[in-house]
């Protein structure tokens, strides 16, 4: 009994105490900062600030709602109509053309890049279609076996691989004669891809008329097999011209500075090396089959390859001069 009142007497102490505090709770603090603040931001002036749209807020023009009874009101009409009719979009409008602008020429080499990855294409194909006939034919260039009639035999007998190695040497001496034109600022027609088709149909023509005129030569002075094998090893050293000179032809497309001028002295260097071994080549085999003096040979290359190059040369640009 004495426990149960001391309890009690503990309990009602406690409350006193609980109800003589003051009511100071974070709930009450949150409350009125958060209506002090609210009184603050009411008595201080907003900035003004202007907005700027695109489009007016006030209409072009008030023209009210015109239908044309002229036009069917199906609904493509009717919604030009419509449009015609927006107070806020001049549809109706005419189209102002400004005559300010300037004509942007983009020049780049997209063109040279295609042209560069087909002949790399169709060189690949051609080895993957004929390997045996790539052996041979750098076998017989680089004269590794001493059975080289054979070779030569079996060379003649694939027609279509050599024409198709014809024709790749034709554009790639084509596009490196160009090249050179550029580089020497010497293109009368001021058009690159039109200097290339003429350097194309200029080999082609002159390649021809030398294949025509060695054989007709050769059946006149009763030297058909000289004027063949002559033939031939000129046509064998065309075609490794046209495949040893593709890396320098991507060069000379997509480099500029000293490693333009590397490329271009070494392509120097391997035709020059490539020219002087097929002078070789050829005086070897005509010498085995006719008597022929050195200097008489030395005569004909000059009077039969360097001169007609010299006078095509000069007609062209003598011809491209009085056309312009």
């Amino acid at each position: 009994m004495n426990r149960s009142l001391s309890l009690l007497v503990s309990f009602l102490f406690l409350a006193a105490l609980a109800v003589a505090q003051p009511v100071t709770d974070s709930v009450g603090k949150l409350q009125t900062d958060s209506l002090t603040l609210a009184d603050s931001l009411r008595k201080a002036p907003l900035p003004v600030t202007g907005v700027t749209d695109s489009v007016s807020v006030m209409p072009l023009k008030n023209t009210g709602w015109k239908i044309n009874p002229a036009i069917p009101l199906s609904l493509p009409e009717l919604s030009w109509q419509i449009l015609q009719q927006h107070p806020y979009f001049g549809f109706s409008a005419n189209l102002s053309v400004s005559a300010t602008g300037e004509v942007r020429e983009f020049k780049g080499k997209d063109l040279l890049f295609y042209i560069l990855v087909f002949l790399l294409m169709v060189y690949a194909l051609l080895r993957l279609a004929f390997p045996k006939y790539f052996n041979d034919l750098f076998r017989l260039f680089f004269r590794t076996t001493l059975k080289q009639r054979q070779i030569s035999e079996q060379l003649i007998q694939t027609p279509l691989p050599s024409l198709l190695l014809n024709a790749l040497f034709v554009i790639s001496a084509g596009l490196y004669i160009t090249f050179i034109l550029e580089h020497f600022k010497l293109n009368p027609l001021g058009n690159f891809w039109l200097l290339f088709l003429y350097c194309c149909m200029g080999l082609s023509v002159i390649y021809f008329i030398k294949f025509v005129g060695l054989k007709v030569s050769g059946w006149v002075f009763n030297m058909q097999e000289g004027a063949d094998s002559y033939i031939f090893i000129v046509f064998v050293v065309n075609k490794m011209i046209g495949i040893l000179i593709l890396p320098f032809l991507i060069m000379l497309a997509f480099t500029t500075g000293n490693l333009y001028t590397v490329a271009m002295t070494l392509s120097w260097c391997l035709l020059t090396g490539l020219l002087g071994y097929r002078f070789i080549l050829t005086f070897a085999a005509i010498r085995n089959q006719v008597r022929v003096n050195p200097f008489h040979f030395f005569l004909y290359l000059c009077a039969f390859e360097i001169a007609p190059l010299l006078l095509i040369y000069k007609g062209l640009l003598v011809f491209f001069t009085i056309t312009t």
